[in-house]
């Protein structure tokens, strides 16, 4: 097929993304939450619907809700019930899961992206619901069992559901990139697609352009990455559009996706677009929110990258890849945030944050929160270089790698040490600029006769009889005044 006859189509994709929460204990029970204990040790009765056991709501779970709903222009429901989901699998131990139906927490927000020409685009919601994780079948663990581990039955859910206004694999990487973001910088969940802390499935149909009816989708599932989700879109699309040019029927079923050769197979057929059995929950009562809570949990919230962002290019003058670089990771943001509460310098401390900080984090493979300096020993950096104590050079390259050394240090008592303080006296930078001219008459006599290029040939020899501590603003100023002056 000739990409013309691919172009006469479009993709319609809509999200599923599930994020687990970081709460200390799971959704109905006090079992532990947390990752990576060995299998089927964080269980009991409760988590695992034994007779004679109730599920009692877990607070937490309701706080990080609103605040993800706030975090994305959302209504707060006032009156929130839960249901039982009904499917048979064997990692759901009860034979259903504690959700919500027909009364999601949030509704109406959005989620701002850039589409594929780099504009802004909001991507709207269906609806933020509150539900607990299955257990995890694990396959490829023994050659002949399939085996169990319950720990996960009952870790709590938020699950994000977006309406099909996705135009391309691209929009949808953008998107979930800028969930994870968000629900990192909420603390409401690492966003770990790896461990399977946030998980994607993908709703995917195609059409011809212009068509406003939408076409049968195929559900995708098991991608472990934002770039795996990304290439089952691009696959899918490709697929679908193959198929229907062939004269194939596209069927409602939901798919795997195979990471080795970028493909999705099929998993099981879906007749019904709900084919669960939803009723109420009869253990749990409804959970109100009242304008009062809301307004509480909104003054707890950390500022959103979108903020951060309009701050730094609006009211601070970034550049808006300058501001995209930093508020890419709260704790990067946070830490640049610092190093403004010390610093007037908002240029200089940018490229320290995204040049010299992340290069030397880079290197040793660790993030901001193992950086072995604060935020104000940088500005410290910053506020000798901007007042002359020491040069770009010495900053970067010799006080910045000291310091990192001997973290407890001060900076100026560092350039003293390493005899790195720039000379900044008047009087003396006066004498050697002479000494210098007067060992070049031929250089300078050029200079007057309009060769003014020799500047920074001059500049240079005087920053090398002072080795290279001599204040470069003031000496540049003396030396103009001196060459400019008529024999």
């Amino acid at each position: 097929m000739t990409d013309i006859e691919f172009d006469n189509y479009e993709v319609v994709v809509g999200l599923e993304v599930h994020a687990q929460l970081l709460t200390l204990s799971k959704a109905y029970s006090s079992d532990a939450a947390s990752y990576g204990a060995s299998p089927n040790t964080l269980v009991s009765p409760v988590s695992l619907g034994l007779p004679g056991t109730l599920p009692v709501f877990n607070q937490k779970v309701l706080e990080f809700a609103v605040k993800l709903g706030i975090a994305l222009q959302c209504d707060i429901r006032h009156e929130n019930r839960f249901a039982r989901k009904n499917y048979f699998y064997a990692d759901l131990p009860k034979g259903y899961q504690i959700t919500q139906d027909d009364t999601p927490i949030c509704y109406n927000g959005f989620v701002t992206i850039k589409d594929e020409e780099g504009r802004e685009k909001k991507i709207n919601l269906e609806r933020i619901h509150m539900e607990e994780d299955a257990g995890k079948s694990m396959h490829d663990q023994d050659p002949f069992d399939s085996l169990i581990d319950l720990n996960r039955a009952g870790v709590p859910l938020i699950e994000i559901v977006s309406k099909p206004e996705l135009r391309s694999a691209k929009e949808a990487y953008n998107y979930l990139t800028e969930i994870r973001k968000i629900v990192r910088y909420l603390d409401i969940c690492d966003g770990n697609m790896e461990e399977g802390s946030l998980r994607c499935d993908a709703n995917i149909s195609v059409r011809k352009k212009g068509d406003t009816s939408l076409g049968k989708k195929v559900e995708v599932k098991n991608m472990n990455s934002i770039r795996n989700v990304q290439r089952a879109i691009e696959f899918e699309t490709k697929r679908q559009i193959q198929e229907i040019k062939n004269g194939q029927v596209i069927h409602q079923e939901t798919r795997s996706f195979d990471a080795l050769n970028g493909s999705t197979i099929p998993m099981r057929s879906k007749e019904m677009a709900h084919d669960y059995r939803y009723f109420t929950e009869p253990d749990l009562p409804p959970v109100f929110v009242n304008t009062d809570y809301i307004a509480k949990v909104k003054s707890s919230m950390p500022p959103l990258p979108s903020q951060l962002f309009l701050k730094y290019t609006q009211h601070l003058g970034l550049s808006d890849y300058d501001a995209a670089v930093i508020t890419e990771s709260k704790q990067d943001a946070m830490f640049f945030e610092q190093m403004l509460i010390h610093t007037q310098n908002v240029k200089a401390a940018a490229n320290w944050m995204m040049v010299h900080i992340k290069s030397y984090l880079n290197e040793l493979g660790i993030s901001i929160l193992d950086f072995p300096l604060q935020p104000k020993q940088i500005a410290e950096i910053i506020h000798a270089i901007d007042h002359g104590m020491i040069s770009q050079t010495a900053g970067t390259q010799s006080i910045f790698p000291a310091l990192i050394n001997n973290p407890t240090s001060d900076v100026k008592q560092l350039a003293a040490q390493l005899d790195l303080l720039q000379q900044s006296d008047e009087d003396a930078l006066s004498l050697l600029i002479d000494q210098v001219l007067s060992a070049l008459p031929d250089d300078v006599a050029r200079y007057r006769d309009g060769k003014k290029g020799l500047l920074g040939m001059f500049m240079g020899e005087v920053m090398k009889a002072s080795k290279g501590k001599a204040d470069p603003k003031i000496t540049n100023q003396l030396l103009r005044n001196k060459l400019d002056l008529k024999p």
